[in-house]
C-alpha cells in the first residue's frame, strides 16, 4: 500500500516514515528477529512534552455526566529525582443527566491519538516479540485500569487489565444510580458485565503473574511513591464498552493502535495519577532498572537475570540437553539397542 497525495502531504509523514524505517533498518541489521528482545520498546514517553500532547482525554460528559479529566505535562525537578512526566488528574461525579436515556455515568480516561500514516499505511506498535506492558506510575491508589486498543475485527473491542500498584486499595464501594438502585439490579448488570465470574485481571487482589514491587518502605524514606509495574500481555481480557465479552481472543500484538488508561471505579470524587513512561518488555535490564532505581528509590525493580544475560543459561541448558541427546544416538547396530534396553 502506497499513499496517496493528500496523505503523503499530512503534517508529520516524512518523519514518521522516517523514524519508522530507521527502527526497521535497526531491527533487521542486529538481528533481533532472530532472538528475545532484551531492551525496552518505548510506546508513550511522557517526559517529551509532545508525547503527552499527542493524547486525547475523555469522559462521561460527552453523554451529559459530570466527571472531569485532564492530562498536564508537569516538568521535573532533578534534585528530588522526579521525573517530568504526565498527570492525570480530574474528578468523578455519578450524577446522572437530564437525559433519562443516560443510566450509568462516572468514568475518565485518555489514550494516544491515533498514531497516523506511513509510506506503506497505518502506524501500529508491534509488541508481538514482547511478554509484558510496563508503566512507571505514581498511583493515588484507585482502581486504574490499562486498555489496549488493536486493528481487531471489532473497532470498539479493548483489551484491559487492572493497574495494580503497591498503594492499590478498594476505597468505598461504587455508587449505584438513582435509576437502579437496588441491590438485585446492580447484581443483575455484574452479571451481565461478567458472565463467567470477574476475570483475574480485573479482580482486587493482583494475580501472581503481575509483577510489581514487594518492598516494604512505603512509610519510610526510602520510598518517593514512584512505581514500575509490568503486566503480562497474555492476561488482558477483551471487553466491549466494559462488559467482558466472548469468546475471549488474544491481542493482536503486532497491530496496537492505542494505549491509555480509565478510571470506571464510579466511586464520587478527585483523582491524581502521575506516568511518566509506558513501554514493552520481557523483563528489567540493567538501563531500565538503573532509571528505577533513581526514580523509584527502594522501591525499584530488580534487573532480570535473563534479560542481563540474553537468557544465556537457558540457551546453555538446552545446548547442552541437545549434546546428550546427540551423544544417545551415536550408538548404532545391537550396542545402541542394548544401550537404550539399559536405560
Amino acid at each position: 500500500m502506497f499513499p496517496t497525495r493528500r496523505l503523503a502531504s499530512q503534517a508529520g509523514f516524512l518523519k514518521r516514515s522516517a523514524d519508522e524505517f530507521g527502527r526497521l533498518a535497526k531491527y533487521a541489521f542486529n538481528a533481533e528477529g532472530m532472538q528475545t528482545p532484551t531492551k525496552a520498546y518505548t510506546l508513550l514517553d511522557f517526559e517529551d512534552k509532545s508525547s503527552v500532547e499527542g493524547c486525547k482525554t475523555m469522559a462521561d460528559r460527552v453523554v451529559g455526566g459530570y466527571s472531569t479529566a485532564s492530562l498536564d505535562y508537569e516538568p521535573g525537578l532533578p534534585s528530588a529525582n522526579i521525573p517530568p512526566h504526565a498527570r492525570f488528574h480530574g474528578k468523578i461525579s455519578t450524577k446522572l443527566p437530564p437525559n433519562f436515556r443516560v443510566d450509568r455515568t462516572g468514568y475518565a480516561a485518555f489514550r494516544n491519538q491515533d498514531r497516523g500514516f506511513w509510506l506503506f499505511g497505518r502506524l501500529y506498535w508491534d509488541l508481538d516479540p514482547y511478554s509484558y506492558l510496563a508503566l512507571r506510575i505514581k498511583s493515588d491508589g484507585r482502581r486504574y485500569t490499562v486498555n489496549i486498543q488493536t486493528d481487531s475485527i471489532v473497532d470498539t473491542d479493548i483489551h484491559q487489565h487492572r493497574l495494580y500498584t503497591r498503594h492499590h486499595r478498594v476505597r468505598g464501594t461504587p455508587k449505584p444510580s438513582s435509576r437502579s438502585s437496588t441491590s438485585s439490579d446492580s447484581r443483575e448488570h455484574m452479571k451481565e458485565m461478567y458472565p463467567r465470574g470477574i476475570p483475574e485481571a480485573l479482580g482486587d487482589a493482583p494475580p501472581e503473574s503481575t509483577i510489581i514491587s514487594t518492598s516494604s518502605s512505603a512509610t519510610t524514606s526510602g520510598g518517593t511513591g514512584w512505581e514500575t509495574v509490568l503486566l503480562p500481555l497474555n492476561s488482558f481480557v477483551r471487553t466491549n464498552f466494559g462488559y467482558v465479552v466472548e469468546p475471549q481472543t488474544s491481542i493482536m500484538r503486532n497491530r496496537v493502535k492505542s494505549v491509555g488508561i480509565g478510571l470506571t471505579d464510579r466511586i464520587d470524587g478527585p483523582f491524581d495519577l502521575r506516568i511518566h513512561k509506558i513501554w514493552a518488555t520481557n523483563g528489567m535490564d540493567e538501563l531500565d532498572a538503573a532509571d528505577d532505581k533513581r526514580i523509584c528509590g527502594s522501591d525499584a525493580l530488580p534487573v532480570d537475570e535473563g534479560v542481563r544475560t540474553g537468557w544465556a543459561a537457558s540457551k546453555m541448558h538446552k545446548k547442552d540437553a541437545d549434546d546428550q541427546q546427540k551423544s544417545k544416538t551415536k550408538k548404532k547396530g545391537l550396542g545402541g539397542l542394548r544401550s537404550e534396553w539399559d536405560e
